[in-house]
């Protein structure tokens, strides 16, 4: 036997490969298929199957991509209904792999569709849940996301019957394979480890306690951040269907000349800039958006950007096809090409380009007590902002600042200084409000985490949202 986890740290993604006696599995792949596929070549294996957990909704699935390739049908849980064909299983329905078998345990909550698998040694053992987004390390998939009819108190108060009537009685030693890590938005706080024990879960995850149906009610729904609004259209294109990958790769990396780039520019498209942002602040196309690669790119770029709008692509050489694939990911299939030499080529050219304005922390305590029309612009998430943040700030979560009214508010005399925690969200930020034209601002170079070390700046704390 034969198990590898497969984890994407920008989506806080895991998927897996199993493998017995030269057959194997993949449990809910990614959009771009082709490390499935390499990793069956080297070891002479056949994709047996495909199991799905659940319509994703943080990003889209391999399934289509993967089965059209292999051959391998998908595997669904009950009450699951799509629009391609699928094997849609019966609860504790059992699949044959090489020596060993994989039982399919319907475990609604998250989704209604909702299953775990549960791998069987040769000698019918049980060794390991892949439990999807129904148990976390830590946690439990949130039960507010789109399932039909059904209220988030539903959801939960079916989630409490699955835990006490399939997740409980597991045996302690079994290694529970989850479908997210830290920083997923698909649970309220999963911990930091990629995998656990269905003991260690029993003896830590506040969902698996001895509590009524009302307390857990009440534990899974409180407390939940907003989903991020991409996540509905990525379930909605996991259950219906969506063009290959390679098609959309194919019109992505279509290379534009100045010429042809600048004429795409006067349809309504969106220039979406990938470099690195202390590369990006030094010079880019006017109206271009900064999301960089080396952040949760595709989380940004779902919360952020339109899925019915064009996009032209301004990446560092090499890394064009990285961004179409992380972007088609979660769902973005619009990429009409790159621009042919990248930022650079358009510098040379003569074209005009603008920049966002760095400054120190430093710089902004001096310019505090001097400047009546200073306003500092805190993106950070509402709870970040209340465990901290510099006196009369103003809080504008990076996630509600395509919302234009909101930005409306900032008149042409207000010397705005942005920032977040570190320096990447401030630097999309900045560029969303040039897009708006906005320009009288600077970014905080490193964010809050320098602000805080500088003692002339005074910071307050928001215990009411603490509380």
């Amino acid at each position: 036997m034969f198990i590898k986890q497969l984890y994407t740290g920008c989506l806080s993604e895991a998927a897996y490969y199993i493998e017995s006696e030269g057959e194997a599995v993949v449990i809910d792949p990614l959009r771009d298929i082709e490390e499935y596929i390499q990793l069956a070549r080297e070891r002479k294996a056949e994709i047996k199957y495909i199991f799905e957990t659940h319509f994703h909704a943080d990003f889209v699935s391999g399934h289509l991509d993967l089965a059209k390739k292999t051959k391998a049908p998908i595997i669904y849980g009950p009450q699951t209904v799509t629009n391609f064909p699928v094997h849609i299983a019966k609860d504790e329905e059992i699949f044959k792999l090489g020596e060993v078998t994989i039982k399919l345990l319907h475990t609604p909550g998250h989704t209604i569709e909702s299953s775990c698998y549960l791998l069987k040694d040769e000698h019918g053992k049980d060794v390991a849940l892949f439990s999807g987004d129904t148990l976390f390390v830590g946690d439990v998939g949130r039960p507010d996301l789109s399932s039909g009819d059904l209220s988030s108190g539903e959801l939960a108060s079916i989630m409490y019957d699955t835990i006490q009537n399939k997740i409980l009685p597991l045996a302690d030693d079994i290694i529970v394979y989850p479908a997210h890590g830290a920083g997923s938005s698909c649970g309220k706080n999963i911990g930091p480890n990629t995998y656990s024990t269905i003991g260690k879960e029993k003896k830590s995850n506040y969902a698996l306690q001895l509590q009524s149906k009302e307390e857990f009610i009440k534990a899974v729904t409180e407390g939940l951040n907003v989903a991020p609004k991409y996540f509905s259209i990525n379930a909605q294109i996991n259950k219906e269907g969506y063009d290959s990958l390679e098609s959309i790769k194919a019109n992505g990396l279509t290379p534009l000349t100045i010429k042809e780039f600048k004429n795409k520019i006067n349809t309504d498209v969106i220039i979406l800039d990938t470099r690195p942002a202390d590369t990006f602040i030094k010079g880019f196309v006017p109206d271009s958006i900064f999301i960089g690669l080396e952040g949760r790119f595709a989380e940004w770029a779902g919360s952020l950007l339109p899925f019915n709008k064009p996009f032209l692509l301004i990446t560092e050489k090499g890394k064009e096809e990285e961004t179409i694939i992380r972007l088609a990911r979660v769902g973005f299939s619009k990429m009409e090409g790159y621009l042919k030499g990248g930022f650079e080529a358009w510098k040379k050219a003569g074209e005009t380009i603008d920049l966002i304005i760095d400054v120190e922390a430093d710089e902004l305590a001096m310019d505090i007590p001097y400047d009546n029309n200073l306003l500092v612009i805190d993106v950070r998430r509402e709870t970040e902002f209340a465990e901290g943040h510099i006196k009369n700030a103003i809080n504008l979560p990076l996630d509600e600042m395509t919302d234009i009214v909101k930005l409306a508010v900032f008149e042409n005399n207000h010397n705005l200084y942005v920032h977040c925690n570190g320096g990447y969200r401030s630097v999309i930020a900045a560029s969303l409000m040039k897009r708006q034209g906005i320009h009288n601002l600077r970014n905080i170079t490193g964010g809050w985490q320098k602000i805080q070390e500088v003692p002339t700046i005074k910071v307050v704390k928001d215990a009411s949202v603490l509380n």
